[in-house]
């Protein structure tokens, strides 16, 4: 167990170090858009999944991991806040915002190892759910600031959403719903059309609907409840 975790979370660690050096670096160097640079950072996070999965042989140990790292990560973000300029290296919206995306995002994948991995003993479904968040998330934050034009606006809708980002995020979660799918053999052929299709759906809703930025936790959640319900209903 000890060799396991210390192999896997030096996997990880080296992972973050690597990426989040080369982002903060290319950031000094290149003159990189504000909204482009928290997607980096975003995918970045999203990237580390495959470690938490592939890096553990156990999934109790893997869900032990993703909360050691919030252990260990979260009380040098919190001295690092008070570093001057901190904030806006890291684009931050509100005070606070990178310790609480740790929390949740590594929460969440805790949850999502326990659960698919853990209980269904199915380490896809940890892949398709937080990719049907995460690639979706990102091309709906990129799209929507670029070419939104239809905006839908209402007392359950934070902010401004557009209609075309709720659209990219649909395509870009459907077809990573797809690949993994197919990838896996998880289904017949014929079934991954319409469970990518369904998972994707319920992602783009929660995601618009969803308030304070915890789609982080809400979306991965309900895709993993849609998937978990008809890749069984299909005989996956």
């Amino acid at each position: 167990m000890h060799l396991e975790f210390i192999k896997g979370y030096g996997i990880l660690f080296c992972y973050f170090f690597v990426c989040a050096s080369s982002a903060l670096v290319l950031r000094r160097l290149v003159t990189v858009p504000d909204e482009l640079f928290r997607k980096i950072l975003h995918m970045i996070l999203l990237g580390s999944i495959f470690g938490w999965v592939y890096g553990f042989k156990t999934w109790w140990v893997s869900a032990i991991g993703t909360i050691a790292f919030i252990l260990m990560v979260f009380p040098i973000l919190a001295f690092a806040e008070r570093i001057p300029g901190y904030s806006k290296l890291l684009i931050e919206r509100k005070k606070g915002e990178i310790k609480k995306s740790l929390v949740v995002a590594f929460g969440m994948f805790a949850i999502l190892i326990c659960l698919c991995w853990g209980w269904l003993g199915e380490k896809y479904l940890i892949l398709a759910s937080v990719l049907a968040w995460g690639l979706g998330d990102a091309a709906a934050a990129l799209v929507g600031k670029r070419f939104g034009r239809h905006f839908v606006r209402g007392r359950l809708v934070e902010g401004c959403k557009s209609l075309e980002g709720t659209f990219a995020m649909f395509v870009v979660s459907f077809i990573s719903v797809a690949v993994v799918l197919i990838a896996h053999g998880a289904v017949k052929w014929y079934a991954c059309i319409p469970i990518a299709a369904a998972t994707s759906a319920v992602c783009a809703v929660v995601e618009l609907y969803t308030k304070n930025g915890m789609d982080t936790i809400t979306c991965p959640l309900a895709a993993a409840a849609i998937l978990i319900s008809l890749v069984h209903l299909w005989g996956g």
